[in-house]
Formats: structure tokens, sequence, C-alpha cells
């Protein structure tokens, strides 16, 4: 009942240090899909693609001619967002798109606290 408020991601498929390392190495694409203004205020993690979670199915739908080609590489996607919850949505939504191999690695502080790198705009 209570798991949105666990400090542990709601589906962890793969942790944020797993991520870290396969986003390091080119194996996976990682996904920020907060609102503009919350990466504006904390930044995102290091070589992570902001669709913001309104935008999933035009930017991530292999199908929409506005699907990423990223999105269209058939890379494992980590999905995260500020707590998990709403990359867990965003995680089942890809899955219903045909995307195969998507995990939920939690919010941004869990990418955080496994060591990633937060990049902040210079804007």
């Amino acid at each position: 009942m209570f798991r949105m408020f666990s400090s542990q991601p709601a589906t962890p498929g793969m942790t944020a240090a797993e991520a870290i390392q396969k986003s390091a190495a080119g194996e996976i694409v990682v996904l920020d899909i907060r609102d503009g203004g919350e990466v504006a205020m904390s930044g995102k993690a290091k070589g992570a693609l902001h669709v913001p979670l309104a935008a999933l199915r035009m930017k991530a739908d292999p199908s929409s001619p506005e699907c990423l080609a990223e999105l269209k590489s058939g890379k494992p996607i980590a999905v995260y967002c500020a707590s998990g919850a709403r990359s867990s949505m965003a995680a089942q939504a890809l899955g219903q798109m045909g995307h195969k191999d998507v995990h939920n690695i939690g919010g941004l502080a869990h990418w955080a606290q496994a060591g990633g790198e937060i990049i902040r705009s210079e804007q």
C-alpha cells in the first residue's frame, strides 16, 4: 500500500548502479520522464534522454513518426523519474509499445546514490 514511499524502486529489474555501468558502456538507453521544470531544477542523469511522461507515447512508440532514433535501437531502456512511481507507469507503457527490455531504476536520487553523475543545464 505504501510502496510508492519506499526508498527502493518499485520494480528493480536493474539497479541504478547497473544502469550507470551499462550507460557508460553504451549498452542501454537511460530515459528521464520527469517534467521540464524538474529537470531544470535538479539536472538529469549523465547521458539520459529527457522525454516527459506526457510526451512518451509520441516520442517512444516505434510506430510514431516522432519516435526518437535512440528508442528504435532495440537496446534495453532504464527509466527514472523523481521517486520511481511515474517511471513505473512509463515502463509499463513502454512495454505496451513493444519495447522488450525495460527497467524502472527508481528516481534521480537512486542514480546519484549509486554514484551516477548529474548534469545540470548551463541555461
